[in-house]
């Protein structure tokens, strides 16, 4: 192709990812509104990206006459025209250099950045902790409309570890996002297992804070592709523990010389009969109490984890915990039940399991698992069911409790067959 009998060039590239595809054609003009005392007019060159134009004048002007708009070049051959014409033909070298460099440097082929390297303009840098902060300082104006406070806790968790690593690794106090790569995000993990000891699953969870904030700087344009595109973050399964019906009966019948103990084991039993997490039943008021087709008592509120609708039929046992505390301390706020912090709480149900001698840890998380497991599943619950009590958003996050229970009917059948075999030997 010769360049100097085209009206304009264009290039065409297709970034790696696959995700995106970006032109840019060049062309050059002359403006007649801006004929100058020589009667000639003054040469333009448009960069064209996207949609989005970049015009700038080449310093170089021409007479009417002489000007072709069909090959947007000076016509004849005289010495002046073709100087004009040779330095016309760089300017279209330098945009093919600046679009190389572009591409080069992994930026996003914008008219944006285009223009700032072709008038040579630096570019600011964008500091990834920067944006964490900003996006964190958004969060925590929405807590208590779109976000729990626990929420924006855990994203202020996961910026300190970051924070702490990009120091750790690089002697710095902030990170460019153009340096965001795969190794840096292996790097992160590795930093989080061997330096914070923090486990698997919470570490993917970091990082899963980590790319939301990665995905905003894609975006924005800040970065032209998503780093954790071939990171796997799976989690490793864990097994959900629960409180056997024996264990259960052994910390419902026990008598307790202290009232705090006491208060704490029903608020345990009660979210035990009712499948609620520590932030749902701390919250719980009478409004969230209604009667459901025949009626019966029931729970309806929005999960503060997840916000998703759970309904759960009053059973009598969280009934009679309900009238026990009728009257406390609370109640004047519309709370339900007189729940202490997560820490007092947790700490309490330790010196209950070993007042009760129950081995396995008790946590308060765990009434969760006995009401999804011993209390439901066990006792020929649907797990569709079960999952809407729970208020899970997917039955696969419920199904994590019905492999439990597959392994209680497993051990159960072991001890029949030897139970069999025994009675079969006599």
């Amino acid at each position: 192709m010769n360049i100097l009998n085209d009206k304009f060039l264009k290039y065409t590239f297709k970034q790696k990812n696959g995700e995106m595809e970006a032109s840019m054609n060049v062309l050059f003009s002359v403006r007649k509104s801006k004929i100058n005392r020589n009667r000639q007019l003054p040469i333009y060159i448009r960069v064209t990206i996207g949609g989005s134009r970049f015009e700038t004048s080449t310093g170089k002007t021409v007479l009417e006459e002489k000007w072709s708009a069909d090959s947007g070049r000076v016509k004849g051959s005289s010495i002046e025209a073709r100087e004009i014409n040779v330095f016309l033909d760089s300017l279209i070298g330098k945009a093919h250099g600046i679009q190389r460099q572009i591409i080069q440097e992994g930026l996003v082929m914008s008219i944006e950045v285009f223009k700032n390297k072709w008038l040579g303009v630096d570019e600011k840098s964008v500091d990834l902790l920067k944006v964490f902060e900003d996006h964190n300082s958004k969060i925590n104006d929405l807590v208590g409309i779109e976000y729990a406070y626990a929420t924006y806790l855990r994203y202020q968790t996961t910026l300190r570890h970051t924070r702490e690593f990009i120091f750790w690794k690089f002697n710095a106090k902030q990170m460019d996002v153009s340096k965001l790569n795969f190794q840096f995000i292996s790097n992160f993990e590795f930093y989080l297992k061997s330096v914070k000891k923090v486990g698997h699953n919470a570490t993917m969870k970091y990082l899963a804070n980590l790319k939301k904030i990665v995905l905003i700087c894609v975006k924005s344009e800040f970065i032209p592709r998503d780093p954790f595109f071939a990171f796997k973050m799976a989690k490793h399964e864990v097994d959900r523990t629960a409180l056997t019906e024996q264990e259960m009966k052994s910390i419902e019948g026990k008598n307790f010389d202290i009232p705090r103990l006491e208060q704490v084991r029903d608020i345990f039993l009660f979210c035990c009969y009712t499948g609620l997490a520590y932030a749902d039943v701390a919250k719980l008021k009478a409004s969230d109490i209604g009667e459901g087709t025949v009626g019966e008592k029931w729970i309806n509120i929005k999960r503060q984890k997840t916000d998703s609708v759970a309904r759960i039929p009053l059973l009598p046992q969280a009934l009679r915990l309900l009238r026990k505390y009728e009257n406390h301390a609370g109640a004047e706020r519309g709370l339900l039940l007189p729940v202490l912090s997560n820490q007092k709480m947790n700490a309490y149900l330790k010196e209950i399991g070993d007042v009760c001698n129950i081995r396995k840890p008790i946590t308060f998380h765990l009434a969760r698992h006995t009401f999804a497991t011993t209390v439901t599943l066990s006792n020929g619950v649907p797990i569709e069911s079960v999952s809407r009590m729970l208020g899970h958003r997917s039955l696969k996050t419920t199904q994590i409790y019905a492999k439990v229970v597959d392994a209680k009917l497993s051990q159960d059948m072991r001890r029949l067959s030897e139970l069999l075999h025994t009675k079969n030997s006599d």
